[in-house]
């Protein structure tokens, strides 16, 4: 810990530093290849796999089943419906939940049959329903909605608070990749995209939006610090570099329990409901902390780096001096160790 400590006061006081605008090209290029691959996986994978609340289906809840394996459960569903491939999960201590296409009546009945034999379960522990899709439309249609909303609040608001359009055009990039690349992941690993799963994809934004305005403004503070004293580039890598220990920081408590969620509760205990919300979060977690620090903050300052008198006042000497070695050594001094 205390390693970690003097590394985030070098880092605070502009001992060490990350230049981490410099090689913004860099940044961005691999930004573009990520978002590129995560634009074409879902394409050449055939699409997403929508779960059965957005594309309908039949749907069979097996209650206080002697096990919860699911092999038999697709093996009950095949033996009626050849070729088929339902989603069989564990969604509770002795209960199970079986996902098919669309059935008729007759293979609906003889599925039910077999799910009580494949369970060791009476009639009445066996139910089944069919879902249309219109339910799954409307919460893709509310969600989109929601979305835009969110992200016209955020331009304006950012806007507004920061006085500058440039920070909001840079913050809504980076929300976009969050969103891109975490929906990249979910088409490359197969997961189930259901109303859960958009939940936790509205959710991430928030996570995001939130370690966002924390570089942003300790950018604004810096710049009117050092005005005159260090480059505008300077003054945002130097932001960057400061909070870098508190987005780590930040980024570590909040994956921790939803990656226990996902790995403990999905994978070891197969409780399958939990996957759904707990990989949007996860991985949007880890792509937000990233896009904040390679993506959004280098972003702002490209934005602005051939704007006319962003650099005025900067004294000749300064030139060529290393980016963080003009920080305000009041607040540096001040800086507490985190």
């Amino acid at each position: 810990m205390k390693k970690l400590a003097d590394w985030g006061n070098a880092l605070y006081s502009g001992e060490k530093s990350y230049d981490f605008v410099g090689r913004k090209r860099l940044w961005f290029g691999i930004t573009a290849v990520i978002v590129l691959l995560s634009v074409l996986i879902p394409v050449f994978r055939g699409g997403f796999n929508m779960g059965i609340d957005f594309r309908g289906g039949s749907e069979f809840t097996v209650s206080q089943a002697s096990h919860t394996d699911v092999k038999p459960g697709e093996e009950a569903v095949g033996a009626v419906v050849p070729g088929s491939q339902p989603e069989v999960a564990k969604v509770a201590p002795g209960t199970v939940r079986v996902q098919t296409e669309k059935l008729s009546d007759t293979q609906t009945l003889d599925v039910k049959k077999g799910l009580m034999k494949a369970y060791g379960v009476s009639d009445d522990k066996v139910t089944s329903n069919f879902v249309g899709p219109t339910w799954g439309q409307d919460v893709s249609k509310r969600a989109l909605m929601g979305f835009i909303l969110f992200v016209v609040l955020v331009a304006l608001l950012m806007a507004v608070y920061f006085r500058t359009w440039k920070m909001s055009l840079a913050a809504i990039a980076g929300l976009f990749v969050v969103l891109i690349v975490t929906g990249g992941v979910y088409a490359a690993t197969g997961f189930e995209v259901t109303p859960s799963a958009v939940i936790g994809f509205l959710t991430i934004l928030s996570y995001s939006l939130y370690d966002t305005v924390v570089v942003f403004d300790k950018i604004r503070e810096n710049t009117k610090a050092g005005k005159g004293r260090r480059r505008f580039a300077d003054s945002v890598n130097l932001a960057i570099n400061q909070t870098l220990v508190r987005s780590i920081n930040t980024s570590v408590v909040a994956v921790l329990p939803v990656g226990a969620i996902l790995f403990i509760g999905a994978f070891l205990l197969g409780a399958g409901t939990l996957k759904d919300l707990s990989l949007s979060l996860f991985v949007g977690i880890i792509v937000a902390t990233l896009a904040t620090i390679f993506v959004q903050a280098p972003l702002y300052a490209a934005l602005r780096e051939k704007e006319k008198g962003i650099d005025d006042g900067v004294p000749e000497d300064s030139v060529g001096a290393h980016p963080l070695s003009m920080a305000d050594d009041d607040a540096a001094a001040a800086a507490p160790a985190r």
